[in-house]
């Protein structure tokens, strides 16, 4: 299948245009620069110049392809609500130009708000959006169900681990320098779901072959991993203390990051390792942090 990948430069979606290439799948992946016209490339797809802000590029992609991954987004949290409307706009005109194909549409979400405080399964709704949090990827992928589009959503872990990452566990690492310690809230056991980015790509490669309309996949390898655990690893890499902060101290120490550092957000993917055949087979967060990735200066 032709598949065009957005976000095919970054950090998941580089993975998942390797994994599709692999298994001899052909990729269109959209870049806004040069620089990442030369990384798409590089990996041995073709190359579409476009952005999230270019509809008609969108359009373009997508009408060449048999099917749509959906992973751009763009992580400027100081303008959190503009960018969540640009990715609906961008969700809403990839449905459009598949409409009445029967091609898939994989857009990829997030598992962090699902359930808080208990495990939460593929049956659980995102959230209604509210002013502080106004994304709408699923809802407005779905809207496209009925309307003749194989829509799915790939749910990913917040911690989508592995060499080179830049995300959250990196934001802990650079804290952990800045401040002398490595924290955590309390007694530590909110637990961080995680996957290595290798498995999150094969989950969506899986998920474009077999999945079916509707359906939510949950891209999580590790159902929880303790705060407490992470902050370990990480003072052990460190060599520097590991301390507990109360939820008063929390916010001088982890400053915006509270929120992420208090989540406790247990997530199952058992009916998504049986729908897809599914089986994990990359490192452990743990096993990542335990070398000298995460620590290189």
């Amino acid at each position: 299948m032709r598949v065009f990948v957005t976000g095919a430069s970054g950090w998941v979606g580089s993975a998942v245009v390797r994994e599709l290439i692999s298994a001899g799948h052909q990729v269109l992946g959209l870049a806004r620069s040069d620089a990442n016209a030369a990384s798409i490339a590089s990996a041995g797809a073709e190359v579409h110049r476009g952005s999230l802000h270019d509809l008609d590029s969108l359009r373009r992609g997508a009408a060449q392809c048999g099917g749509v991954i959906h992973t751009a987004f763009i992580h400027d949290f100081s303008k959190f609500a503009e960018n969540c409307e640009i990715d609906r706009r961008a969700i809403e005109t990839l449905g459009e130009t598949l409409e009445g194909t029967d091609r898939p549409l994989i857009v990829s979400s997030g598992v962090a708000r699902l359930a808080p405080d208990r495990v939460a399964t593929e049956d659980d709704n995102v959230p209604d959006p509210t002013p502080s949090l106004p994304r709408v990827s699923e809802q407005t992928a779905f809207a496209f169900t009925g309307r003749g589009v194989r829509t799915m959503a790939a749910r990913l872990a917040p911690t989508v681990h592995g060499d080179g990452d830049h995300g959250f566990v990196p934001r802990l690492v650079t804290l952990a320098r800045e401040t002398g310690v490595s924290a955590y809230i309390g007694d530590g056991q909110n637990r961080w779901p995680a996957v290595h980015r290798f498995d999150a790509a094969r989950a969506i490669r899986l998920a474009l072959e077999k999945g079916s309309a509707g359906s939510r996949y949950h891209i999580v390898a590790e159902d929880g991993v303790p705060f407490r655990e992470i902050a370990e690893a990480i003072g052990r890499g460190l060599n520097l203390p590991v301390v507990s902060k109360t939820k008063e101290e929390a916010a001088a120490h982890f400053g915006w990051f509270t929120h992420f550092a208090g989540m406790d957000a247990p997530t199952s993917s058992t009916r998504t390792r049986a729908a897809l055949g599914w089986q994990p087979t990359e490192p452990t967060l743990s096993a990542d942090l335990g070398g000298p990735g995460y620590f290189r200066t």
